[in-house]
Order: C-alpha cells, then structure tokens, then sequence
C-alpha cells in the first residue's frame, strides 16, 4: 500500500487511492457510473470493480442504495477496501475478492436490482497483452471472459433486473448477442465519442433480464471539446449530484 497515488474527486467528496504504476481507473467508469440510476432501496453488484471507483461514485450520488464490488485481484480489492473504509462508506459498500463465477446470491443478500460492468475489452489472444499482470486482468478476457460476465449478471440478478455495460464500440454486436442469448434483453444503447466529429469508440448499454425486445438508441456522448477541454456534460459528471 505504499506505493498508492491518491486524488480527490466530485468536488472533494470521495478520495480515492490507486496504484501508481498498475491498473487505474479510466473516464470509461465515469460515464458508467453516471448513466446508472437507482432507486432508493435498490442493490447493485459491479462486477471487476478495481479500486472501488464506481461503488464510490454511485454510493456519493444515490446515499439510499447497498453495493457489492468483486474483484478476483486481492491486490486491487484491497485498495478498493481501503478506500471504501476511507470515505466512511463501509455501511454501503461491500468489497468482495473472489472469482465471479462463483458469487452466488447469499454472499450478496440475495439477488440485486442492477448489476454493472466495465468489462476486459480484448480476447485473450488478441494484441499485446500488458507486461503489468494487474493491467494485463483488466484489459483482457483472462480471470474473466465477456460471457462470463454476462451470465454471472444473469444468475445474480433479480426478474427485470437491468445490467448496464461500457464497452468498445467494435465489439458492440458480441456484448448484445451474448446478452439476448443469455436473456438479458437490449433495451437501449448510446455511442460515446471522443469528439464531435470522431467515430465512436464505446458505447453504453442497458440490458433488462427478461424483457421483451425493443431497443432506443440515445444521443452521442461527446468527451471532448474542440479545445480539449471536457464537454459540459462530462464535466456535469465530475461534480457532485445526489440524491439527498
């Protein structure tokens, strides 16, 4: 644990610790962390959750909701613990190190409301793989596949449970088959681009377990602007909004 960067985020309100040098957090799990909207009461399981940062995102925006991180890496769930017990939220937040595949329903007070995921992006054996072992987990689908996620969102959630993705734009057609094949239905997608008039890189999804088909595609999420400043939207995400 010496080795850890630590920054503040959403105005101050969360503090959050990373490894220096190995795997850290991306604006990929700000834009999911914001496009996630529980109600009061809900659960929500975030499947490969790093250093905590979505459960911390959520946890200070929605105060009303129970969270369960799991992440098979001990290295990053003990950063994740630790910084769940250094923003005081270990009443909401529960950090879990062990293999997905086999988190079953009573380790997490029976099923939830919404599972999240940002999941490894690249197969196994496609391009280079991160000489880091903690980066290399996280990227690629070794601990964890694509489908592996899916079907754990699947045993674990609730009847019209929603699990809600980011995920690369060129893999878009893999992650909604593997979701209506598992029966997790589509049911709205929105493409995020780094600029205004670049191509999608990622795209948002929201899939709900046993619905009927029917899928709305919303507006293009724009990272940047011109100048390379943050959009007004992004930089909405990156100030504090909650529910109290």
């Amino acid at each position: 644990m010496n080795d850890l960067t630590a920054d503040t985020f959403l105005n101050g309100r969360i503090r959050v610790r990373q490894n220096r040098s190995g795997y850290r957090f991306s604006i990929d799990a700000v834009l999911l962390a914001h496009h996630i909207m529980p109600r009061e009461g809900d659960t929500v399981l975030d499947l490969g959750t790093g250093c905590g940062i979505i459960p911390l995102i959520i946890a200070c925006c929605h105060p009303g909701v129970r969270i369960y991180g799991v992440e098979i890496q001990k290295g990053l769930a003990d950063i994740a613990a630790l910084n769940i017990k250094e923003n005081q939220m270990d009443d909401r937040i529960t950090i879990l190190c062990r293999d997905m595949k086999t988190l079953t329903c009573d380790m997490i007070s029976g099923p939830v409301n919404l599972a999240v995921s940002n999941p490894p992006y690249r197969k196994a054996d496609s391009g280079r793989v991160n000489p880091n072992n903690e980066r290399a987990v996280a990227r690629h689908e070794i601990s964890a596949t694509l489908s592996d996620v899916i079907e754990t969102a699947r045993r674990l959630l609730s009847a019209s449970g929603k699990l809600i993705t980011v995920y690369p734009a060129e893999r878009m057609a893999d992650l909604l088959t593997y979701k209506r094949s598992s029966g997790i239905e589509p049911k709205f997608i929105r493409m995020i681009h780094s600029g205004q008039n670049t191509e999608a890189k990622l795209f948002l999804s929201e899939g709900v377990k046993g619905a009927r088909p029917g899928m709305k595609v919303g507006p293009p999420l724009v990272i940047y602007r011109e100048n390379g400043e943050y959009s007004d939207e992004v930089k909405q995400m990156m100030e504090v909004r909650s529910d109290k």
